[in-house]
């Protein structure tokens, strides 16, 4: 056992003595130690149900034969973030979480660990140390927030709060209904109820083989969420003895179906930098046209908020993530999963409970995946949009560009009403290295929404999108405007082309004109010059790499 280095022969007197001054009984010294990474926090609604869970994994661990020893890891609500410069701590925290569980499991040599997560950069991160440290290792996503109700309507985070906001400057809702929104959108524990990021990441990392089956779609709130934190500390002590490590589930089968669901399903545009960065730690090559490839081959076959009008409670109701792969068994790829069982075998297994909610592939809500790559002279090295968000009107837009070098230049145009009919609102200045940190621009996009120009007016950016965002929004334009990518040299009344059918995103200017501009361009000063930010924009690679530090 890896734990043997802290706990046998005579020079491990003192690292025994200090065990055992934790409570450790000397019978459990030759059990294995499982390091259980929890990111329990009282400030986010997905993590606040953790402590319970932590309970049952425990008992899970020490039924299996193995000894626990839990250890924190940090979190960031992407809602509380919104909006302001603590969004751009949220992506960074991504690679301080997989440090951080790095640097606890190897100086404490744990055999395996448990990784109870839930929310959007903080499974990412787990995964992507679960992959650089190659030990085994199972996660837990704590489960999604039940929908709210309201006059009689099930309500969400995006639709009923962020939204709410255009709306209520538009005049469409009273400030009574929108206090009640506040009090009744988010009612329970868990992840916000839609596809938005958290569930994506759930969902894929259920696909991937890396928790159990069941694990992504069943509610916070449920005590059968308390029975799967058991099993997975019942199957971690398992997997020590067999020896499965992490790299041995997350092969590039296990990429491949990841994406896959990932595009049945219309989930966050996120999952592009996550899946990627993953991929990396995992040493496998994941080209980002292999997103655009699988998605032009995988329908849509799931249509949950906020493109759709399901709710993460449905999609469990209806089988849950191994429905959808009942569905995809002909188009994922055989490999095993910390239950034991091959991927293909629990598809195999599945039970669909709803036909409408996990749809035939004749019957799919659309014929290509959720997820589209656009390229072209405004984006040569990628750029990202959520298709299946987006109406068929807008999928070929022409508008001219407005452009911002920040979110909240943006966001004050945007509610100031200066946003016209068939303009292109460019956003620059907030990638990775620029932002730095790469905001959401969550507010902005649902702004739009909320005052009914998502079917005229188009939005670009090299920041990223919530998972929460609909409409022609495109984001992760790289190379980004801190690297002198082209989106740094757009002027106002430049004409943009978003095709998405054909993959396209060009700024209508000659070729001639556009390398005058880039030729004269400058970068700015940087917008933070001290601290962990500025260490990380100097770190950062583009977002069509994953957005990873080396």
């Amino acid at each position: 056992m890896r734990s043997n280095a802290i706990k046998k022969g005579l020079e491990r007197t003192p690292h025994r003595a200090l065990l055992f001054a934790t409570g450790l009984p000397k019978s459990e010294v030759s059990k294995p130690f499982v390091g259980v990474a929890t990111s329990f926090t009282d400030v986010i609604p997905g993590h606040i149900s953790m402590r319970e869970l932590e309970r049952f994994i425990e008992k899970g661990i020490h039924t299996a034969g193995g000894y626990p020893f839990f250890f924190g890891v940090p979190g960031i609500c992407d809602g509380i973030a919104m909006g302001h410069k603590g969004m751009r701590y949220s992506l960074p925290s991504r690679e301080l979480i997989a440090d951080i569980i790095e640097c606890i499991v190897e100086a404490h040599q744990f055999d395996g660990v448990v990784l109870l997560t839930n929310c959007d950069k903080i499974t990412p991160g787990m995964l992507m140390a679960a992959a650089r440290l190659d030990i085994p290792a199972v996660v837990l996503t704590a489960g999604p927030m039940l929908g709210g109700y309201y006059k009689g309507q099930r309500r969400n985070l995006t639709t009923d709060t962020f939204e709410a906001v255009g709306r209520f400057k538009k005049g469409l809702l009273t400030e009574k209904d929108l206090e009640a929104l506040e009090l009744c959108a988010c009612p329970t524990a868990g992840s916000c109820q839609g596809m938005y990021t958290a569930n994506t990441m759930a969902c894929i990392t259920e696909a991937m083989g890396m928790s159990l089956p069941g694990v992504a779609a069943t509610p916070a709130v449920m005590s059968e969420k308390r029975r799967l934190a058991f099993e997975t500390g019942v199957k971690i002590v398992k997997l020590i003895k067999k020896k499965i490590t992490a790299r041995k589930i997350l092969t590039k089968e296990a990429f491949y179906n990841a994406i896959t669901v990932d595009m049945a399903l219309g989930g966050s545009t996120n999952t592009v930098l996550h899946i990627k960065a993953i991929a990396h730690e995992a040493e496998v090559e994941l080209p980002l046209e292999l997103f655009d490839e699988i998605s032009k081959k995988t329908p849509h076959i799931v249509n949950i908020v906020p493109s759709g009008q399901h709710y993460m409670e449905d999609l469990y109701k209806a089988g849950g993530i191994p429905a959808v792969l009942k569905r995809l068994k002909d188009r994922i790829l055989a490999n095993p999963t910390v239950s034991g069982l091959d991927i293909k075998e629990i598809a195999e297994k599945a039970e669909i409970y709803d036909e409408d909610v996990v749809r035939d592939i004749d019957k799919a809500y659309h014929k290509e995946g959720g997820i589209a790559i656009l390229k072209g002279n405004l984006a040569p090295e990628g750029a990202v949009v959520k298709q299946t968000a987006v109406s068929e009107k807008m999928l070929k837009f022409e508008g001219s560009a407005r452009c911002f070098d920040s979110e909240e230049e943006a966001m004050k145009a945007i509610l100031g009403g200066y946003i016209r009919e068939g303009d292109v609102v460019v956003i620059r200045y907030e990638g990775p290295a620029g932002g730095p940190g790469m905001r959401e621009m969550l507010s902005p996009t649902s702004a739009i929404t909320g005052m009914g120009l998502s079917e005229s007016v188009a939005l670009i950016t090299d920041g990223r999108f919530s998972g929460g965002t609909r409409g022609p929004c495109i984001g992760h334009v790289s190379p980004e405007a801190q690297l002198g990518g082209p989106i740094a040299v757009v002027r106002d009344g430049d004409r943009i082309l978003v095709d998405i059918p054909n993959r396209k995103l060009e700024i209508l200017i000659t070729e001639e004109e556009l390398n005058r501009r880039l030729s004269r361009w400058r970068p700015p000063k940087p917008k933070i010059n001290k601290g962990y930010l500025l260490r990380y924009s100097k770190m950062v690679k583009s977002a069509d790499k994953g957005a990873i530090v080396e």
